[in-house]
């Protein structure tokens, strides 16, 4: 096999938020690297996907070894300012359950961490943070 494509896991990962959140009620989703003017009083979901640490799996050379490529997905949540919690938590939900543990096309991912209330940016915002640590075996 050859090493694993990264542009390929970022895609299975985005590509699972897109769907879910193009679903009723629609939720804009921003990815890295992508302008973006949110409308006022709206709600919206911006996702970073990050590669991290990697460790062998198995020893051996470039061929017929195994590598653990451990990755994180940061999903920020803005919701109107002013109105309580309650709308942003219920997206947090929404994107807890879509990941929480599951295994998607060689992508494993771990039990959420959060939402955390953050300081928002931009300002005007309600915002919380969802992390999600994630797995690929490698197979070289």
């Amino acid at each position: 096999m050859a090493a694993a494509n990264l542009n390929t896991i970022r895609s299975t990962i985005e590509g699972r938020l897109a769907t879910e959140l193009a679903g009723s009620p629609v939720i804009p989703v921003v990815f890295n690297n992508m302008p973006y003017t949110p409308t006022p009083a709206s709600s919206w979901v911006q996702c970073v996907v990050s590669f991290g640490e990697n460790v062998y799996i198995t020893q051996g050379s470039s061929s017929g070894s195994d590598n653990l490529l451990v990755g994180i997905v940061s999903l920020n949540i803005f919701t109107p300012a002013g109105v309580g919690a309650g709308a942003n938590l219920t997206i947090g939900k929404r994107i807890r359950d879509l990941y929480n543990r599951a295994a998607v096309s060689g992508v494993y991912f771990d039990p959420p961490n959060g939402p955390s209330i953050l300081t928002p940016s931009p300002e005007g915002y309600f915002q919380s943070q969802l992390t999600i640590t994630f797995e690929v075996i490698e197979e070289l």
